[in-house]
């Protein structure tokens, strides 16, 4: 076990798509841990004689239309989105895992009403399902996780319940029922363990599309509200300056790109370290 451990860590450390992007999270992480001691200026102080001035070394980029300086906010919001992105990745893996582990597992009837379900909301676009739940429910950021996080669960279940499927009939799984295992302590021992690489690639991956979808309802005024500062709602806010004032939207846009682009090498580098088939997740 050491040793494959080992060879997956040389596997992934041979990308250096994967590795720049691991350092690139990294430094996000450790920005928004310590927001607190490296933002230079209060998020929240308004200085209207201050505002909307270009970058400069005073202001690294710039200030909004308020006169807040542009950074300490990218910093925050940096916080922002990371602690929301997490949240909605556990939550929806912790539960499309646990669905998927059910009806894999017992199939039957369980099965196929679980998969049907499935099946009606992926025939949906999963930001447009995110729109109808959040404008039932209201803007905010705790309903943005919720509203993401009824949607994004759909495909761990699926990848759960395929990965379940291939192991339930093995020798070992057979075995543990002759010795009077009970189904629980199988899917807990056996199975969950053999479902953690693919889903461990696909949280990976998803922390990308989750970022992205908070983003969008915050620049559409779903999501984080004012004066919170999160990547969307600052695009958001700075679009009516983009003429003049490029930087109010530049900033928040590069960190978008840059957070999603990053996860995304390290999802793609976890998936050729730890499935050699190079499994594609759809």
């Amino acid at each position: 076990m050491t040793l494959a451990k080992s060879r997956n860590m040389d596997e992934f450390l041979k990308n250096r798509a994967s590795v720049a992007g691991l350092i690139v999270i990294l430094m996000l992480i450790t920005a928004a841990i310590l927001a607190d001691f490296i933002a230079p200026y209060d998020t929240d102080k308004i200085a209207l004689k201050e505002k909307l001035k270009p970058p400069s070394w005073e202001h690294p980029m710039g200030t909004d239309q308020l006169g807040r300086d542009v950074l300490s906010r990218m910093i925050y919001g940096t916080r922002t989105t990371f602690e929301l992105s997490i949240l909605v990745v556990a939550l929806t893996s912790t539960f499309g895992v646990f669905i998927g582990i059910i009806a894999g597992y017992f199939r039957g009837v369980i099965d196929e009403i679980l998969m049907r379900l499935i099946d009606v909301l992926l025939a949906f676009p999963s930001i447009i399902l995110a729109l109808v739940i959040i404008g039932a429910l209201g803007p905010g950021m705790i309903n943005t996780i919720v509203a993401i996080s009824l949607v994004g669960w759909l495909f761990y279940a699926r990848v759960a319940r395929a990965t379940t499927l291939s192991i339930r009939e093995k020798e070992y799984i057979e075995g543990a029922r002759a010795m009077g295992c009970s189904d629980g302590y199988i899917c807990l021992r056996y199975v969950l363990p053999n479902c953690l690489p693919p889903i461990i690639v696909l949280m990976t991956l998803n922390l990308g599309s989750v970022i992205l979808s908070i983003a969008a309802l915050g620049y559409l005024g779903l999501g984080a509200q004012p004066p919170t500062p999160e990547w969307g709602s600052m695009l958001n806010e700075g679009r009516e300056y983009l003429r003049d004032c490029p930087w109010l939207c530049v900033f928040p846009g590069l960190m978008i790109m840059l957070a999603v682009l990053a996860f995304n090498f390290i999802g793609d580098g976890l998936r050729d370290a730890i499935d050699p088939r190079q499994m594609v997740i759809k």
